[in-house]
């Protein structure tokens, strides 16, 4: 009996393998997949694809790049690789080095490439990836069947087994699932395309100097860091765009920069190309920079700088941006203004983004740099708005009362047609004067750093507020946004359709 091990092997070993089989005579079949619940529907699935060849290789992704919703992988890759090796229908597996298994195509170069019966209508994909392996099959010179059996779900099985979830979660998916229709709200994603969306917010860039502690200095009472790295991200507005640009067909962003300590060419190949950046530029000020000491083991935050000139603009680069905003404000369905209170929305600007903008989006953070100064009331009406918990509550002055109450009368003070507010770990709450109150339960991730979760989840709620989506909708499609925010490092990627696509669908499974 063959041991399970020894047919773990990494691409590299498989591809010198597969050309010694092909040598030989042996016809390659090649099949690839998560596989995190490994059940009836895989096995029938393996005996179909080899019955096509002599050979049959598995590959499957690895856990990083595993992106279908909370706690995903439920195996981790180690333990899935084990689980497909100790099958008598394999011959080899290998964990993938790529989140799609073209590389590994082009790598092992199969006779066939086996796929379930549900992956058939190709140009129906809903994770868009068949497509793109069925080119490389034909690139190749391989061949693709689909195996024909009863479609089993691991996704389906790990929600209703194997999840995690709090039961309030489980209980209000239960009825997400039976009022919504995945293909609707896959839908409603494809239908952003349609927006012209103009972002104006304060440029920040997120300094990461990763550390490792060594402890208190001998001399002074303080922390000592041995330094390992350092990482700069676009954040601020900057990742307002990157994350509306993958999803908006038109994108234009209104920020400024420093005349000193610019970074600007870090930041144009930062920004996503479909973006146009119109850049103003601070005299004599640095571009906003905040320098954070991060502790490499537990990914802790030790300490924050700000590098920044927070005085108020001079009055011709104010004129400049409202004449700015004055001309191209009409152009676009829908304004979001990330307003993080370092000095680019100045008043003048606030006024004429109530009177103009055609749809108005707002989000102002209360940050150490505007010392609780920058709050929502600086505006007089909006159609949504996005605040965190303690920014409402900075707002109304109230650290006590009830949520709802307080959220109800500053939408109606602010006449907006659609509010929202983060509450971390609770999820988040939404009202909407002409229809209800919802509150949406938080979804599970793997938190690995939560600076930006609130500007990703404020990216799609207001477009899905924007199109005229129901509350619920528009708090179901941002709290998954901030969930996937939170997988990332810094501002590192954008959120993109392809991620929230996956989510959605092993969510709603």
């Amino acid at each position: 009996m063959v041991n399970a091990d020894s047919k773990i092997k990494n691409i590299s070993e498989l591809a010198r393998i597969a050309k010694k089989l092909r040598e030989n005579g042996k016809r390659i079949v090649l099949c690839h997949g998560v596989f995190d619940l490994l059940h009836i529907g895989h096995i029938r699935y393996f005996n179909q694809a080899k019955s096509h060849g002599d050979v049959l290789i598995v590959t499957l992704t690895p856990d990083h790049y595993v992106d279908k919703g909370p706690d995903r992988p439920a195996f981790t890759e180690i333990l899935r690789a084990e689980a497909l090796a100790s099958l008598g229908e394999t011959d080899y597996v290998a964990i993938n080095e790529w989140p799609t298994a073209e590389e590994t195509l082009r790598a092992i170069r199969p006779h066939v490439y086996a796929k379930g019966d549900e992956f058939k209508d190709i140009d129906n994909d809903p994770l868009g990836k068949i497509g793109k392996e069925a080119d490389v099959v034909r690139e190749i010179g391989a061949e693709l069947i689909f195996t024909s059996d009863i479609v089993y779900s691991s996704s389906n099985l790990i929600n209703r087994y194997l999840n995690r979830n709090s039961e309030e979660l489980d209980e209000y998916l239960k009825m997400f699932r039976k009022r919504y229709q995945l293909d609707e709200v896959l839908d409603h994603l494809e239908r952003m395309q349609n927006l012209k969306v103009l972002i104006i917010g304060d440029t920040i860039l997120d300094e990461y100097q990763i550390a490792s502690t060594l402890g208190k200095s001998s001399k002074d009472p303080i922390l000592a860091l041995k330094y390992q790295s350092r990482e700069l991200y676009a954040g601020g507005a900057l990742a307002v765009a990157n994350h509306v640009a993958n999803f908006a067909g038109k994108v234009t962003l209104l920020t400024i920069l420093g005349e000193n300590e610019r970074y600007e060419d870090f930041i144009r190949k930062k920004l996503d190309s479909k973006v146009r950046p119109h850049f103003f530029t601070r005299p004599k000020g640095p571009t906003t920079l905040k320098r954070r000491f991060i502790d490499s083991y537990s990914l802790n935050k030790v300490m924050e700088i700000y590098v920044m000139d927070d005085s108020p603009l001079p009055e011709h680069v104010e004129q400049e941006i409202c004449s700015e905003l004055d001309k191209i404000i009409s152009e676009y369905d829908l304004v979001l203004a990330a307003d993080f209170g370092h000095g680019l929305i100045s008043p003048a600007v606030v006024d004429m983004l109530v009177k103009k903008a055609p749809y108005l989006a707002v989000n102002t953070q209360a940050n150490a740099g505007n010392r609780g100064f920058n709050t929502i009331g600086k505006y007089s009406q909006m159609d949504f708005f996005s605040l965190a918990e303690h920014e409402l509550r900075l707002e109304t002055r109230d650290q006590i009362n009830e949520l709802r109450p307080l959220l109800i009368e500053t939408g109606y003070r602010l006449k907006t047609q659609m509010c929202l507010v983060t509450q971390g770990s609770r999820g988040c709450s939404l009202y909407n004067p002409t229809s209800e109150f919802v509150r949406i339960p938080s979804f599970l991730s793997n938190v690995v750093d939560r600076v930006g979760a609130g500007d990703a989840l404020f990216s799609i709620a207001a477009m899905s507020a924007c199109m005229g989506l129901h509350e619920e909708l528009v708090g179901f499609l941002g709290n998954i946004a901030g969930s996937l925010a939170v997988q990332i490092m810094g501002n590192d990627r954008a959120i993109d359709k392809q991620s929230m696509r996956k989510y959605i669908t092993a969510t709603m499974k």
